[in-house]
């Protein structure tokens, strides 16, 4: 989810701001970082945050105009929900977390996670900013 909120941020920043947050926040995943650097996005001094935590405290109060989940559905992993909230998204990305094999290998498969997330991003971006200019 750090990188769907990189990209949010980079990409229609002007237009919305991202938070990124877990049910269970840990450690950026090195790989993640790792390929964000690639295309000059650093993203490894970003601290992960609880939905709990951004929820009662964070921008939340003033409330989000939309959540979106990322989790990967086919690994059966728990998404977040937020009540009171009438737009939500779910995009669906495996995480890089659950890759396995050699560096190289989960490395070149977090590029492609990485490189789906932007195109979905700058997709609905731009459908956002055609529906809703302004915002």
């Amino acid at each position: 989810s750090q990188m769907a909120e990189a990209f949010l941020n980079k990409i229609c920043g002007d237009h919305f701001e991202a938070h990124s947050a877990g049910l269970e926040p840990g450690k950026l995943n090195p790989l993640a970082v790792e390929a964000m650097r690639e295309i000059g996005i650093d993203i490894a001094q970003k601290e992960t945050q609880s939905v709990f935590d951004v929820f009662r405290s964070g921008p939340a109060a003033a409330g989000f105009a939309y959540v979106i989940t990322v989790c990967d559905e086919s690994s059966a992993e728990r998404c977040p929900i937020f009540p009171g909230v009438t737009r939500r998204l779910h995009w669906s990305f495996t995480d890089p977390a659950a890759l396995s094999g050699m560096h190289e290998e989960r490395l070149a498969d977090t590029r492609k996670i990485r490189d789906q997330i932007r195109a979905h991003i700058e997709m609905w971006c731009d459908e956002m900013c055609a529906v809703e200019p302004g915002r």
